[in-house]
């Protein structure tokens, strides 16, 4: 086939793998000759804290994708292909190296983050002055932007008619891998003087974190090996995925952030299983990885949801503030609210970067609807602290749990903290990992020491006050005042 380019960068973003990757795909496809980057942005990066995992998680796997792009351009006859690697503000640091390398295009995969799209229309107008096209593709999610919408024309707001669409619309086509390896010909290396190696975590002004101690996999290796474990146990995913205790989600979310692994073998592989066996637990991953298409598509067409609730009528309602508010968010933060399995979900967030699903919607709805804090403090604590941080899949769990966002729960469905440990952390062994303090209690007073008997505490040598707070709100009261808090609402309609 004639090749309508003779030179072509791609630009690598949140899709950190060399295979079945979109815009390299096309490049190859469309250049002679392509050249692969990746910018460690200052722009994002100078606003971080010194010591990120997300940052260590992102170096290693670029790390890994230069090495496998090399053995790719190796395998065809070209020893030298490697990763350009950048730090600096990608928005000028990509057209600067674009210009160098004299290409005629650069392709990149869609990042639908309000951000993101401010600095690709800056790197788009200054590649368009340079006389160099831009071209982007899908990659990140199965279903994007408007590909799915009602009979009327118009994005679904409601999870389920969208899965149904979603479930209808989807078929080998949408799932196929893109073989990469087939056009790897025109991967081309890098003119010496621009050649870089990845830079060490110290040279981007970062410290090592504990992603090693935590033995966190990186890159598509890593991606691949955590999906092998999991296929071993997906069918029982239905009955594990809400125990924190156990060994039950897939554990690929971070992965899914920063595309080192592919969302259409993911999908691929749970649909097969579907069609093969009827599994009930690739059923049910399947269906979160569709919420995930859901909230990509509504940060789409709806960006006010970045600062805003989704339902408008929502932002009446009047959130605590003040010092009083203040020492109960740091007490949320910190995991001092005296029901463990807030304190216990908190202290993983915090040690690890990492939540389990169940007690994201514990915590968000104890911040919210105990004690009465504006949901974006939440979502911004999370931002922070996440490893898999992702814009549209945070900022819609947020709003789910506080029932200001789409297709959200009722305000009036408040989930009782002790119920929930008493359900999901039955034996408390979630919570005597990240509260060994707590860890001689029995466990039936693991999910409320404070109904122990002084004997009991004694015996368990716990001091409510010293060796474990107190709790800071009675749940039934909080629950009244948030159905008074969001009467603002319904008084409204």
């Amino acid at each position: 086939m004639e090749k309508s380019l003779a030179r072509a960068l791609v630009w690598f973003r949140r899709d950190l793998r060399a295979d079945d990757h979109a815009a390299l795909y096309h490049a190859l496809r469309a250049a002679r000759e392509v050249w692969c980057v990746f910018v460690f942005d200052r722009e994002i990066l100078d606003a971080l804290p010194r010591r990120d995992r997300r940052v260590e998680f992102i170096r290693e796997s670029v790390d890994e994708l230069s090495r496998a792009l090399g053995e790719l351009g190796e395998a065809h006859g070209n020893k030298r292909v490697r990763l350009v690697v950048r730090h600096g503000p990608a928005s000028s640091e990509l057209p600067r190296l674009a210009r160098q390398l004299g290409v005629q295009a650069v392709f990149a995969n869609h990042d639908d983050e309000p951000d993101a799209l401010a600095r690709d229309g800056r790197v788009r107008d200054a590649l368009a002055a340079a006389g160099i096209a831009w071209h982007t593709s899908k990659d990140h999610v199965v279903f994007e932007r408007s590909e799915l919408l009602t009979g009327a024309g118009k994005p679904y707001s409601v999870f389920t008619p969208y899965k149904n669409a979603w479930l209808k619309k989807v078929e080998p086509f949408f799932l196929k891998a893109y073989p990469i390896e087939a056009h790897a010909g025109s991967l081309a290396a890098p003119p010496e003087t621009l050649a870089s190696a990845v830079p060490t975590l110290a040279g981007l002004g970062f410290e090592p974190s504990n992603l090693r101690t935590l033995k966190i996999p990186t890159g598509s290796s890593g991606a691949q090996a955590l999906f092998a474990d999991f296929l071993q146990r997906i069918d029982a995913y239905e009955e594990t995925r809400n125990f924190p205790a156990v060994k039950g989600p897939s554990y690929l979310s971070v992965h899914l952030r920063f595309g080192t692994v592919s969302i259409r073998q993911l999908a691929r592989a749970a649909c097969a299983l579907i069609e093969a066996g009827g599994s009930r637990g690739a059923e049910v991953w399947l269906s979160e990885l569709i919420w995930r298409d859901f909230y990509h598509q509504i940060l789409h067409h709806h960006p006010h949801v970045v600062g805003a609730s989704f339902k408008p009528d929502y932002d009446r309602i009047v959130w605590e503030q003040g010092p009083e508010a203040e020492a109960l968010f740091a007490a949320w933060c910190e995991g001092r609210t005296g029901y463990p399995l807030v304190d216990a979900a908190m202290a993983q967030i915090n040690q690890t970067g990492y939540m389990h699903n169940r007690l994201r919607m514990v915590v968000a709805s104890f911040l919210v609807k105990d004690l009465g804090i504006d949901w974006r403090r939440g979502e911004a604590y999370f931002a922070e602290h996440l490893n898999d941080f992702d814009l549209a899949a945070n900022n819609g769990g947020w709003q789910w749990a506080a029932s200001t966002g789409c297709d959200a729960q009722p305000y009036f469905r408040i989930f009782n903290p002790v119920s929930q440990s008493e359900k999901f952390d039955a034996s408390g062994k979630f919570i005597r990992r990240y509260l060994p303090q707590l860890a001689a209690l029995p466990d039936k007073l693991t999910h409320a020491p404070w109904e122990a008997r002084p004997l009991e505490l004694q015996g368990a040598g716990v001091e409510l006050g010293r060796d474990y707070p107190w709790p800071i709100v009675r749940h039934d009261e909080a629950r009244a005042r948030t159905l008074e808090r969001f009467g603002v609402v319904k008084a409204g309609k």
